[in-house]
């Protein structure tokens, strides 16, 4: 009798926040869904909060150890760097909105350095490059297919007063994360984390 194959996993590779830096974003994406009266967006619900570095998609379990020995040689020789929340904005455009972000600031070089590192070593094990330029961002939110424009609008007016410098802290370690998808939403859980040692 023939073996099944076991399930794919949905893999990303992301940098995940500290409890303070959670916190703060959270208190940012309430005072945005206080603005949403008609429940035109479906927010990120705090603890799913994370910087995705590289979407990989579904992947046989098997590729585990290939993609965390490329995730160790992507991050070595990357020291610790720092990192700030602050500004927002959305995909595509504020006359069709889609996804709504937190900005992302600070040591950006550094950042890209590590992103670029990413696809360079995971590429070879069938991850293609993205052909778009990475754009580091929080998604706070999305708006549902059927909301309509002028309930959208008090939202986009909150989202344009937002702060400049919500939260900062120092990003010591990148992770390999699992995506399961449940009808109350998406439940993340860590499979490796690599620190960042220069």
């Amino acid at each position: 009798m023939p073996t099944s194959e076991p399930p794919a996993l949905r893999l990303f590779i992301a940098i995940e926040f500290p409890a303070a830096v959670k916190a703060a974003i959270a208190g940012q994406i309430a005072h945005w869904k206080a603005a949403d009266r008609q429940r035109g967006v479906r927010w990120t619900q705090p603890e799913s909060l994370h910087l995705t570095l590289k979407f990989l998609g579904d992947t046989p379990a098997d590729r585990l150890p290939a993609i965390k020995a490329a995730l160790v040689q992507a991050a070595g020789g990357i020291a610790p760097f720092a990192l700030t929340i602050g500004g927002s904005g959305v995909f595509p455009n504020v006359r069709a909105p889609r996804i709504l972000w937190l900005g992302v600031g600070g040591e950006l070089d550094t950042l890209l350095q590590l992103q670029a590192g990413i696809e360079r070593f995971v590429a070879p094990l069938g991850f293609p490059t993205e052909a778009r330029p990475f754009s580091a961002h929080i998604t706070s939110g999305r708006v549902r297919p059927d909301a309509r424009r002028d309930a959208l609008k008090p939202i986009l007016e909150a989202l344009a007063q937002t702060g400049s410098d919500l939260a900062s802290w120092q990003v010591n370690a990148v992770s390999l994360m699992q995506s399961d998808l449940k009808p109350s939403g998406a439940v993340y859980t860590q499979l490796q984390r690599v620190s960042l040692t220069p």
